[in-house]
């Protein structure tokens, strides 16, 4: 299962010049597609003076979902070569926009291309990127006598604790590699009965816990 993507850990810039054309890169970490209008509505607003601000953006741990858009440049000469500037560095939840100030010269099909394509790929050259995992998250919601056993099985898988609160019951959210959900989750109700793997797999979990599994990340 492939459970692992590279993306941004931070903002990052770029530029490219030609001809008296500014090309101003900007790279942002996104999780979703609001995210990434959001920072686009934000440069447009920033940079009214220039005549396009062309973008694009790759989304989802799977990279599944994208967007390119030239923004009145001709047809496939900018959206396409920032989105393959993206593919290029094997990234996604990506989006980067290019704001174009035309300098008086036309730059030609080809020279937009690799105008578009160098302040895209300077942006991305300057960034900080790294490789993230794709977890499953689990609400664990229990009484209070079942708490010694919760808390030493948690911590004997070394479980991540992604937050928790003590009122009138235990609720704790974990999260887990998904390639190792279904044989961590085994172990931890083999610890909580204190029973083999083989036999915790034919029995439910204790009474007394509610194990929930919480809906996906934002993609």
């Amino acid at each position: 299962m492939n459970d692992a993507y590279r993306s941004l850990a931070a903002p990052s810039t770029g530029e490219f010049k030609d001809r008296g054309s500014r090309f101003l890169a900007y790279a942002w970490p996104v999780r979703t597609e609001a995210e990434a209008l959001e920072h686009l509505e934000f440069l447009r607003k920033e940079h009214f003076k220039a005549r396009h601000h062309c973008f694009a953006w790759r989304l989802g741990p799977d990279g599944a979902r994208f967007r390119a858009n030239d923004d009145g440049e001709p047809s496939g000469t900018a959206g396409r070569p920032i989105l393959g500037q993206i593919d290029s560095f094997n990234l996604t939840n990506v989006v980067i926009v290019v704001v174009r100030y035309f300098g008086g010269t036309l730059l030609g099909a080809s020279g937009l291309i690799q105008a578009y394509r160098e302040a895209a790929a300077a942006s991305l050259r300057n960034g900080d990127i790294r490789e993230y995992l794709v977890k499953d998250h689990f609400l664990l919601d229990f009484d209070y006598a079942l708490m010694p056993d919760v808390m030493n099985a948690v911590k004997k898988l070394d479980l991540e604790v992604v937050q928790q609160s003590f009122d009138d019951r235990g609720r704790m959210e974990i999260s887990i590699r998904k390639s190792e959900t279904q044989a961590t989750m085994l172990r931890f109700k083999a610890q909580l009965w204190k029973v083999s793997e083989e036999e915790a797999a034919e029995v439910d979990w204790p009474s007394g816990l509610k194990v929930k599994e919480l809906a996906d990340e934002p993609s």
